[in-house]
């Protein structure tokens, strides 16, 4: 079992930093600038990496889960209801990897615009 790994994800309107479990073939890829995709109260943006979709995918998951969106070779992080939510769940587009949580208040995603340079480094231990 892999050490949690820190990460900070910085946009021009703030940042926040993320605790993950298990996520060598991301932090290979890491640091790693992407443009910003919201779909709802859902941040998503392209990694570059590919991974297989895991046996424990879960499609509903509380505000500020790190998941990876297998389908889009994405991370993806929801913060509050997608347009395919009943009431105020986080659902996913189609089940994902869980890779951890945001640490602190997942709204601050809200700042987030769709076009935003995204970047995703190492957190130094």
């Amino acid at each position: 079992m892999q050490a949690p790994l820190q990460i900070r994800i910085s946009w021009p309107a703030g940042h926040l930093t993320a605790t993950l479990d298990d996520t060598q073939a991301l932090a290979q890829a890491l640091p790693l600038v992407s443009t910003a995709r919201t779909w709802g109260e859902e941040v998503y943006f392209d990694t570059g990496v590919s991974v297989s979709r895991e046996t424990d995918t879960r499609q509903i998951v509380e505000p500020g889960t790190v998941t990876f969106w297998t389908d889009g070779d994405a991370l993806a992080l929801p913060y509050g209801p997608t347009p395919i939510s009943q009431g105020e769940e986080c659902r996913l587009a189609s089940p994902c990897n869980v890779l951890g949580r945001v640490d602190g208040d997942p709204g601050l995603l809200a700042t987030v615009r769709g076009g935003d340079p995204v970047r995703v480094e190492l957190v130094d231990a």
